[in-house]
Parts: C-alpha cells; structure tokens; sequence
C-alpha cells in the first residue's frame, strides 16, 4: 500500500483521491495490476485528507501540465467534498491548468441527491464512462449496485451540460462495433460528443 496522490500521464497530472467505487467494470484497469502507466502503487493506505493532498501538490510544478485530472484506482465522486476543495485550491496555484474530471456518472446515487450543480467552477471538463449504448450491456459490463444507474448516468450527465464548459461521453473500443453505434445514440440524443478510446492493458 502507498499514498501516490498525484502521478503524471505524459503531460496530465493526476488526482487519486479514493480507491472506492460503485462499480465493478469487466475491463477495469485496476485489476490488471498496482498502478497506471508506470506510477506507483495507486492502492491508497487511507483515504487521504486535504493536508495530505496540500502536500502532494507542493511535489509538482503544474505549469508542466496541459491538464490536471481527477482519475485514480476509484470513483473521484466517492470522495466529492475533497475533490471540490482539492480543485479550487489547485486553480489558486501558479500555472494551474485546465480541470478534468474522469467519472462513471453515478455521483448522485453516490450521495443521494443531485450533485453537477457542484461542479459549477470547480471543473472545467467531465468525462463520464458511458461503457454501453444499451441498458442490458451496461448492467452487464459495469456492474454498478443500482439497478438504475444506467438512468441516473444519463441524467447527470445532462445536468453537467448546465454547469460545466464542457462534457463529454467515453467508451473503450474493446467493446463491439454495434454497442458503439449504441452509444453513439445516447449520446446524440442527449446532445453530448463520444469518444471512443483506445484500451489501456
């Protein structure tokens, strides 16, 4: 176990705020080893606290980075309270670059309560996990512990449209051409891009 808070991927700082999650997806990065991209280990000791993150980030020198984002061995919204104060502390830090965040959508089952109005300020970029075009596939690859979490996905990620500049679906293009044609429906329909990325063994 370690406390690798922040860890590079090429020209983007990461934030790895908490090892929980709702969900258990098929293809999840975190069971083909410790980290990610050459980091240390990203099983976190505790979940850390803002001191623990101030201190991470006095390490970097974020003017180095095109983009800081919120991605880890965990949901970022398990740990939202800290990743909004992490966010607007780092925009108070010379040569802070533009906020990402990498999410499954699912904050406000998460939390109970609609949560993309929180976001308003904090980030500039959401990234949220579509995984499957259909309800049966997603159910099947994410395996989320709602049974209507494809729903409440959906709907968050329209909420961010009113709050955040930009907001965007994903994919990972192991999954078959015809669920991407799927999710490319959802996504036109609710007015939001795909991306299709590639796979990271």
């Amino acid at each position: 176990m370690a406390m690798t808070i922040l860890y590079p991927v090429g020209k983007h700082l990461y934030v790895n705020l908490t090892n929980q999650c709702p969900c258990a997806c098929t293809f999840c990065i975190r069971q083909n080893g410790d980290g990610a991209y050459g980091s240390d280990s990203l099983w976190l000791e505790h979940n850390p606290d803002f001191d623990e993150v101030k201190a991470a980030f006095a390490k970097w020198e974020l003017s180095e980075f095109t983009e800081l984002v919120f991605c880890g061995y965990g949901e970022p919204t398990e740990a939202l309270d800290l990743l909004i104060r992490t966010a607007n502390y780092a925009r108070t830090l010379k040569g802070c670059p533009p906020i990402r965040l990498n999410t499954n959508g699912l904050s406000d089952l998460i939390h109970g309560e609609p949560t993309a109005h929180l976001l308003q300020g904090v980030v500039d970029t959401v990234s949220i996990s579509l995984n499957a075009g259909t309800e049966a596939e997603y159910m099947a690859v994410t395996r989320p512990k709602w049974d209507n979490a494809f729903a409440a996905m959906q709907k968050f990620a329209s909420d961010c449209k009113q709050y955040v500049p930009k907001v965007m679906f994903t994919v990972v293009d192991v999954i078959p051409k015809e669920e991407i044609a799927a999710a490319q429906a959802v996504a036109d329909r609710l007015g939001i891009p795909l991306r299709v990325r590639k796979y990271d063994s």
